[in-house]
């Protein structure tokens, strides 16, 4: 069964190559391009309610000291309605998966809509939580970490329920979030060589019956970034049909690293 499903795998890879040729050639390989990348989760610890639901409709990074200014979206970001109490006892949810520029990234900005609520215990009912203007435009959360080329990092949202919602006086009830951030490099980098360089080759890092990642070759250099720690098998499959394929396998990635791998010489 693994081996079907890598022989289909392969062939979709192969016709999606040929398919994308032409517009792979007129740009540069975005796997080669210096940038890393973060995944952001949101988790929660237990509060006194049946539910909280939070309206994201944004994430910002900031890679300068100036707190009002130079804030970047980030890519990939899934806005909609989160309820903040399914993400408790270790559980978590990805916010956004986006690629950085290395450097330095001071600070990062969670935007939230005007549509959060909360749910009290024993009703079915939402209360809508006010949430003042300032939150709206964002909380902003301090990072001061560097980021390095090719390394995989995970960004931690943790939202504390039981310090963010307050009861007014009259009955209302106000959202501050409180937020901690936890951001570790979980992953690194593949790079290496393939020859001839003469045309594309399609690299996939396999893991099991899974393809987490592939890219294109580039001048015969390619670069696979943002990979978990773990093992790969590696299949390298030339766009000139001539040539024939080839696998590297078991290749080692490990936490903050590039692995470089030996130089690949395709045959026909």
């Amino acid at each position: 069964m693994y081996f079907m499903k890598l022989r289909k795998t392969l062939s979709q890879a192969f016709l999606a190559s040929l398919s994308l040729l032409i517009f792979a050639c007129s740009k540069k390989d975005v796997s080669a391009d210096g940038k890393a990348r973060m995944q952001v989760y949101l988790t929660d610890g237990p509060g006194d309610y049946a539910a909280v639901y939070i309206d994201v409709k944004d994430i910002k990074i900031n890679y300068s000291n100036n707190p009002d200014d130079g804030w970047q979206s980030l890519s990939n970001v899934h806005a909609g309605e989160y309820d903040l109490l399914k993400l408790t006892n270790d559980d978590d949810t990805l916010l956004a998966d986006a690629e950085l520029n290395t450097g330095r990234v001071e600070q990062i900005r969670l935007i939230l809509g005007t549509e959060n609520y909360v749910q009290l215990k024993g009703q079915t009912n939402r209360i809508k939580l006010e949430t003042p203007s300032a939150e709206q435009s964002g909380l902003k959360l301090n990072i001061h970490q560097d980021i390095t080329s090719g390394v995989l990092y995970k960004l931690l949202l943790d939202f504390d329920v039981a310090k963010s919602i307050h009861q007014t006086g009259n009955g209302k009830y106000m959202l501050k979030p409180t937020i901690r951030t936890v951001m570790d490099a979980i992953g690194g980098s593949i790079k290496g060589y393939v020859k001839p360089n003469t045309f594309q080759t399609l690299v996939l890092a396999i893991q099991g019956a899974d393809t987490p990642a592939s890219t294109y070759t580039n001048n015969g250099n390619y670069l696979i970034k943002g990979l978990a720690a773990g093992s790969y098998d590696l299949h390298f499959v030339p766009t000139d049909a001539t040539y024939q394929k080839q696998i590297k396998p078991l290749i080692g990635v490990t936490v903050g690293n590039v692995t470089t791998v030996d130089t690949v010489t395709l045959v026909h």
